[in-house]
């Protein structure tokens, strides 16, 4: 890859000129004032190369590379040492750990070079992460394990080790294995309530059919007639017979999503159903036998829905006899698989298959950002935001100025990051920036630039009417027409509670 540059250098030297070395093979370079100081550099900002001058003496150096190691850095460091140094240093160095070494001035050019070394051990290790463990459908490419707990887990894509992921799995294996028919899910909007019932289902049924519906997506009628089916004649524009959801499960699972929206009439009906295992179609007369497992799955406090005479007091208490609880990724007790649910996304992401191999990893400054934030849309927010850093992002880490979480959902900034924006900032400029990049990223094509950023072809060219985008444009302070294209603070890079 000639001509990359890296993410950000970390360089440990009073030496103008390795300091100039470093501004031409990185976006943002970070000045150390020693090695203690760059170890808490590297454990803060990830960085992609850590260059030293020659000015410690090799025992500092091994005693530093250790303790990088210890905290799993992994960043290769150069040394460079003066013009009449020893070449037998390089070998002793190397053998230390260090990646590489320069002799001097006379050497700095081999830097472009080592950058290429050092991008290919990066990609040809994410190469070699994706040969697969026999546990993995045929045909996947990438080994995932390590991002679930179990088999089960890895089955539905249930990601995470925390606590509170286990302690679901353990009650999926409860239930599942039991005769508990109908089964609840309860959990916020996002947090993976219909992961949870494919696991019940793969467990239970595994050969048999899952089917899904949403009981707010669809009118009273129109929910009673998918739910049951119906006979020819049974109403207005019935001209034929129907089979209902009831029926298409079979021996296998329904799922009733946000069941809290059912109508009090259809919640009657069902839970008939729950009571006697059979149904009858709309306008028929003939008992059909119900052998699904019926798994009812809201994101409301359906107790507190029976108190306010929302939701079937009889219905409720059929529900709840052993319920599966998700708990949301701000609770202590699963928000350590923040990171993890990250990774997993990102490594798993197809929106935009040319940076596949390209963009691989987080900073820690990133990571630190999600893990702060409240995540009210929980797995599914945090989803999206991954994917949208996957198209900002323009080198092979996901930073801090590409993790752009929408501000609209909660006014206050958390204190924390406040220091990363640009003075004069406002949400306008902010639509502006992500509009230029994704044009940018998209080489300008308006269709494909309006698809990444979620809107119509319309809008985005009212936008870019609006905002005077062009090509030429200096859309943020410090771009390339004032003469500073290498370090870049974004406005809208920001954690929100």
């Amino acid at each position: 890859m000639k001509g990359t540059n890296l993410r950000s250098i970390v360089t440990v030297s009073r030496d103008a000129e390795v300091q100039r070395l470093a501004q031409k093979h990185a976006h943002e370079i970070f000045g150390a004032d020693d090695l203690s100081d760059a170890l808490e550099m590297v454990q803060r900002i990830d960085p992609s190369l850590i260059l030293l001058d020659q000015r410690f003496n090799i025992g500092h150096i091994n005693e530093f590379l250790q303790k990088a190691d210890k905290n799993a850095a992994n960043v290769p460091v150069v040394v460079v040492g003066p013009n009449d140094s020893d070449a037998s240093l390089a070998a002793e160095f190397k053998k230390m750990g260090v990646f590489d070494y320069l002799q001097g001035t006379k050497d700095y050019d081999r830097l472009e070079q080592i950058i290429d070394n050092i991008e290919s051990k990066r990609r040809n290790a994410k190469s070699d992460s994706k040969s697969g463990n026999g546990f993995l459908p045929t045909g996947c490419e990438q080994d995932t394990s390590r991002f679930f707990a179990d088999n089960l887990a890895a089955s539905v894509s249930m990601v995470g080790k925390s606590p509170s992921i286990l302690n679901v799995l353990r009650m999926i294996r409860v239930v599942a294995q039991s005769q508990c028919n109908p089964i609840l899910i309860v959990g916020e909007t996002g947090t993976g309530k219909e992961l949870a019932a494919k696991a019940v289902h793969a467990r239970r049924h595994p050969n048999e059919p899952f089917v899904a519906v949403n009981c707010a997506a669809l009118t009273a009628p129109l929910l009673e007639s998918e739910l049951f089916g119906h006979v020819k004649g049974a109403f207005t524009g019935a001209d034929r017979d129907k089979i209902g959801l009831l029926e298409v499960a079979g021996a296998g699972t329904l799922l009733l999503d946000e069941i809290s929206e059912m109508p009090m009439n259809l919640q009657a009906k069902l839970l008939r159903v729950v009571q006697e295992k059979c149904f009858r179609k709309v306008g028929g007369i003939k008992n059909i036998p119900c052998n699904a497992t019926l798994i009812a799955s809201s994101n409301r406090n359906l107790r507190s829905e029976v108190q306010a005479n929302r939701f079937r007091r009889d219905l409720y208490y059929r529900l709840d006899v052993s319920p599966i609880v998700l708990a949301p990724l701000r609770s202590p007790e699963r928000n350590n698989d923040i990171r993890l649910l990250a990774e997993y996304f990102l490594e798993t992401s197809t929106i935009y298959p040319e940076k596949r191999d390209e963009v691989t990893s987080l900073t820690k400054l990133a990571i630190e950002a999600l893990e702060k934030h409240d995540w009210p849309g929980n797995v599914r927010e945090l989803s999206n935001v991954i994917e949208r850093a996957i198209l900002l992002e323009t080198t092979n880490r996901i930073g801090l100025s590409a993790i752009v979480i929408n501000s609209t959902e909660c006014g206050q900034v958390s204190d924390n990051l406040t220091n990363g924006l640009v003075k004069g900032f406002s949400l306008a400029k902010a639509e502006r920036e992500l509009i230029f990049r994704a044009l940018q990223e998209t080489g300008w094509q308006k269709t494909r630039a309006a698809a990444l950023l979620g809107i119509t072809r319309a809008t985005l060219y009212a936008k870019v009417k609006q905002y005077n985008i062009g090509k030429d444009s200096c859309v943020v302070k410090g771009c390339a027409k004032e003469g500073r294209d290498k370090t870049f603070v974004s406005p809208v890079s920001m954690s929100v509670c």
